[in-house]
Parts: structure tokens; C-alpha cells; sequence
């Protein structure tokens, strides 16, 4: 068959099924599934079961407070269901065409399902910080976080509606009309949202005013607002940090003096009210007493979260200033290296250093192969010590002249799984919770498994004490601060990471405790003594950028005399 036969066919095939449309027996499209259901169907019915089941945790609080006591407080509860429901189905109605559509319910159920089971387990809620710990989350503390129950409900609430949304057909209709029925879709839910917050205005304001942490419950809004706001915080780069300090200066010693060395160590979830020495029944914290150290007892986070607390207590700009702030500046460490001091930081926590160490060396101790500290993938605070000689040495001589600022981050009493944050040798408090589920607990097993973790923390820093006190070549000295509190079951509360605002001061509560060497308080003035008359001295993460500057008498034009909390005992 030559060329022109063939052209010759394909144009009479064409006119006959030109004939054929025209005749109305032209080709039709593949028919359509007899199950298929409208885009529309599969979203109201996702709908539906994320506002009632999704949002189990915000119908029990309603419940718990008294709302649901009256008549009206079912008809709050009603109107907010009906408003959950208007504002998630007109957003998925836009999202409704057939390649992004079930991905996104099924994405949207796991999540919900994860976020209910949290927030009932534990009485947490979901804001911005909270997002921010769960993207930073690694496998470590993921690990202790699984459960039978987490299993549980992840299959019943989850992977159970999931089946249905991804197994059932859909119907295919054109894009223009599609298009058409998403948009009516959307407009009527946002009218139906609409409608239903002017009908209830007065009631919804007045319970959102008094119990504003409600709106932290409402699932899936909560999640996508948080992740939104985390995901927009950590644009910032590094190129975008700005400069800080780079007037820093600290005079050589003096002949025959000895340079400073500071272990600052970060601790990790330390309750104050915990802590022996700052007046607890239990004598949680002997080392400590023992080595005559000076607490203030009257310390305050920046944060209630690891996320939060870390890179603001490093920055001189103060909780105010750190939440308000349109760009990432230098921290303290910066500064003092700026300064010509040797700085390291020493991670035994998996999570890192949240960013502050970026610019300075480090040292990751978390992953060692250690037998004696390390067990199970996870190595207790101790080796945060070992090989310490070392890791200074190895850091540039010029700057060891000058001084040496060590950052020893802790693993701390990280929970949920607080027995495994302390060797046997010290669960002096028994019998201790060892479960990560803290609800199962009862309030002694778990006061005990935390405790044990208070008292490991004092032999490790009384152990840091004791190493400083046999260097010759230093004037050493150590301050401990924790990153933020913890809830241990009080008011049902677990945990930490709630917002500011809403959290109860055992989670903004923390411990601040000194120790400086003869030597080091002869050549700086401060004397512990004089620190130990301030024990009630309020101080909060916004004094210690200028505290440490203070104490490593780094002169520079980012210090303020008035945050430095040691500066009523020196010379100043």
C-alpha cells in the first residue's frame, strides 16, 4: 500500500465518524462505575468524621470545663461542630478534582488521627511551637512515643476511614463543571460558617475569651495552621542572620593569671520545684548541696519547649523581643566567640542545638558506642564528660589563652520514657514508671521515674564540679540552666511544649544553679555568698545572653548591665 492509499483511508475513516457524530451514533465515553460518587459526597463525608471523631479531645474539654452542663453549652457545641464542618468541607471543596483529592483526605485523617490521640493522651495542644518540635522530632524520641494505644488509634481513626476514601470510585466529570461544583461548594460552606457565627456570636465569644486555649483542640484547622506558621518561621536562613557583638573584646589575663573556663550546661525539661536544693521534701539533688553551689530559685523559661526556649535564651533580645522579631541574629555564643574565647558545644541529645551552635564547633556524643554510658542506641548525660580534657584541647591555643566556653546540652529528664534517662545506680525513688504511656502511670511511679532523673542530673553535675576543681590550669566555673519545665499529671496535664500564655508554671519553672571556683571568684568579684543571699532574685532566659558576657567579663556593646544577674555581686 503506497502513501497516497493510506491517506487516502484515514480521510474516509474520518468523514464516517463525522457521519456518524453528526448522527447521533457517533462514540461515547467509557461509562461510568455504578458506584461512583461525587468529588463533593467523599469530602462531606470526611468531613463529617474529622469533626466528630477527629475532634474527640475538644468535646471532652467542653465537657470536663461545664459547657455541656446547660441546655445552651449542647447548643454551643452544636453550632462549633456545624462551624468545624462548614469551614473544612468549603476547604476541601476546593481541593475536590480527582488526582489531588484523595491523597489529601487520606494525608488529612492520619494527621488528625495523630493529633487526637496526642492531644487526648496527653491534654497537649497544637500551636505553632508545638509543629516546630514535631519537625525537628527525631527517631529517638518518635521511638518513645509509640504505643499499642497509638497503634490503635492511628488503624481506627485513620487507616480504617482511609480504606473507603481510597478504594471508592468517583465520578468523572468535565472540568468546567467540576470547577463550577467546587466553587458552590466552598461558597456554601463559608456561608453556612458564616450564618452559624452570627447566630452564636455572643455564646462563642465569651467561651473563646475565657478558655482560649479551645481553639489550640480544634481539628484538623489547628494542625494546618500551626504547620503553616512553622513552615513560614523556617524560611529564615543563615545567610539572613545578622551580625551581633563584632566589637567583642576580653582582656589577656594578667601574667601568671589563669584563663576562665565556663561549662555551661543546658539542661533538659528541670522542673525547679524538683530540685533539692531549691526546697523540695526529697533529696533529690545531695552532690549539689554538697559542693555549696547558689541557686535562684525564682528562674523562668523563655519557652515551653526545647524548639522555643534554646535559640531565645541564647539571643540577647528577650522573649518579647525573640517572638516579635522579623530575622535571626547571632546568639551569645557568637558574641563570646567574637571576643577571641574557645567555644564548644557538646550535644548528647539527639534533637541538636536548634541552630545556636551553627557557627561554632560541636561535638555530638549522642550517637557514641560508650559501654559505659551508652545502652539501647541512647547514652546517659555522663558521657557529656568523657574525653572533655580532650575536646578542649584540640580547640585553637590562641583563643584557650583568652578563656573557654563549653555548652554541655543534656538529654536531661526528656520524657515521655523517663526511666531510661537514669542508670540503675541511681532509681533511688522506686518503684519508678517505665512506661512512655503516662497516662497508664500511677502519680507515685511516675513522681519517682522523674525524680530519678533529677538525681542523675545532680551526680552529673556534680561530677562536672569536681573535674573543674582539678584543673590547675584554669579558673573554672558552671552554670546550669534548664530549657523549660514539665507537666507530670497535674490538672491531667502531661509533658510540655503548651502555649505561653496557657501553660502552668511547672513548665515555665526552671532551675538555675552556679558554681564558681575561689579562683574564679576572686578575679571576677562574684562570690558565692553574696549569690546565695539572692536565692529569691527573679531572673529569667532573658538574662542569661548577659549573665555569661558578665561573667566572662567580655566587654561589648550587646551587653546590658541591668540583665546580668550576677552583676549585684560583682564589681560593677
Amino acid at each position: 500500500m503506497d502513501r497516497s492509499d493510506l491517506l487516502d483511508r484515514c480521510y474516509r475513516h474520518r468523514r464516517r465518524l463525522a457521519a456518524r457524530r453528526e448522527s447521533g451514533k457517533g462514540m461515547t465515553l467509557r461509562p461510568q462505575d455504578p458506584r461512583a460518587i461525587a468529588l463533593s459526597t467523599l469530602v462531606a463525608w470526611t468531613t463529617l468524621w474529622i469533626v466528630l471523631a477527629g475532634n474527640a479531645p475538644l468535646w471532652r474539654e467542653l465537657q470536663v470545663r461545664g459547657l455541656l452542663e446547660a441546655k445552651s453549652g449542647w447548643l454551643l457545641a452544636g453550632t462549633l461542630a456545624g462551624m468545624l464542618a462548614a469551614g473544612l468541607f468549603a476547604l476541601l471543596s476546593l481541593l475536590a478534582w480527582r488526582p489531588v483529592l484523595k491523597p489529601t483526605l487520606v494525608l488529612l485523617l492520619f494527621s488528625s488521627a495523630l493529633a487526637a490521640h496526642f492531644m487526648w493522651t496527653y491534654h497537649i495542644v497544637i500551636d505553632s511551637s508545638m509543629a516546630a518540635n514535631t519537625l525537628q522530632t527525631d527517631w529517638h524520641e518518635v521511638r518513645a512515643l509509640l504505643s499499642p494505644r497509638l497503634f490503635a488509634v492511628v488503624l481506627l481513626t485513620g487507616a480504617l476511614p482511609s480504606w473507603p476514601v481510597w478504594r471508592l470510585p468517583v465520578a468523572r466529570r468535565p472540568w468546567q463543571r467540576q470547577a463550577l461544583r467546587n466553587a458552590i461548594g466552598a461558597l456554601g460552606g463559608l456561608a453556612v460558617l458564616g450564618g452559624l457565627l452570627l447566630l452564636s456570636f455572643q455564646p462563642l465569644a465569651s467561651t473563646m475569651r475565657n478558655h482560649k486555649d479551645l481553639r489550640y483542640l480544634m481539628n484538623p484547622f489547628n494542625t494546618l495552621y500551626a504547620a503553616g506558621q512553622a513552615a513560614y518561621s523556617g524560611k529564615r536562613t543563615q545567610a539572613d542572620v545578622a551580625r551581633l557583638g563584632l566589637d567583642a573584646r576580653v582582656a589577656p589575663p594578667a601574667a601568671g593569671a589563669k584563663p576562665r573556663l565556663l561549662l555551661l550546661v543546658l539542661g533538659e525539661t528541670g522542673r525547679s520545684a524538683n530540685f533539692g536544693i531549691n526546697g523540695y521534701a526529697r533529696e533529690t539533688t545531695p552532690e549539689l548541696a554538697r559542693a555549696g553551689v547558689a541557686t535562684f530559685r525564682n528562674a523562668w523559661s523563655c519557652g515551653t519547649s526545647t524548639a522555643a526556649s534554646v535559640p531565645c535564651m541564647f539571643s540577647n533580645l528577650g522573649r518579647a523581643g525573640f517572638s516579635a522579631r522579623e530575622r535571626d541574629s547571632e546568639n551569645l555564643l557568637d558574641v563570646l566567640q567574637h571576643a577571641g574565647l574557645a567555644v564548644l558545644w557538646i550535644d548528647n541529645q539527639p534533637g541538636g542545638c536548634k541552630g545556636v551552635c551553627a557557627r561554632i564547633p560541636t561535638a555530638d556524643t549522642s550517637g557514641a558506642r560508650d559501654p559505659r554510658f551508652c545502652a539501647r542506641g541512647e547514652c546517659h548525660d555522663e558521657i557529656l564528660l568523657a574525653g572533655l580534657e580532650e575536646r578542649i584541647a584540640a580547640l585553637p591555643e590562641a583563643r584557650r589563652r583568652l578563656g573557654v566556653v563549653v555548652v554541655l546540652h543534656q538529654m536531661g529528664s526528656h520524657g515521655p520514657d523517663y526511666a531510661q534517662r537514669s542508670p540503675p545506680a541511681f532509681k533511688r525513688f522506686m518503684p519508678e514508671c517505665a512506661s512512655s504511656h503516662l497516662p497508664d502511670c500511677s502519680r507515685e511511679g511516675l513522681r519517682n521515674a522523674y525524680d530519678n532523673t533529677i538525681a542523675y542530673t545532680d551526680h552529673v553535675l556534680g561530677s562536672a564540679i569536681g573535674w573543674l576543681r582539678q584543673r590547675a590550669d584554669y579558673d573554672g566555673a558552671l552554670l546550669y540552666v534548664a530549657d523549660h519545665g514539665e507537666s507530670l499529671g497535674e490538672n491531667n496535664l502531661y509533658l510540655h511544649g503548651l502555649p505561653y500564655a496557657l501553660a502552668p508554671d511547672v513548665q515555665k519553672h526552671v532551675p538555675w544553679i552556679t558554681w564558681l571556683s575561689p579562683s574564679f571568684q576572686q578575679r571576677t568579684g562574684v562570690t558565692l555568698p553574696c549569690l546565695q543571699r539572692q536565692a529569691d532574685l527573679r531572673v529569667t532566659h532573658d538574662h542569661l545572653f548577659h549573665s555569661v558576657l558578665g561573667l566572662m567579663q567580655v566587654a561589648t556593646s550587646a551587653y546590658r548591665l541591668p540583665l546580668d544577674a550576677y552583676a549585684g555581686c560583682g564589681p560593677h
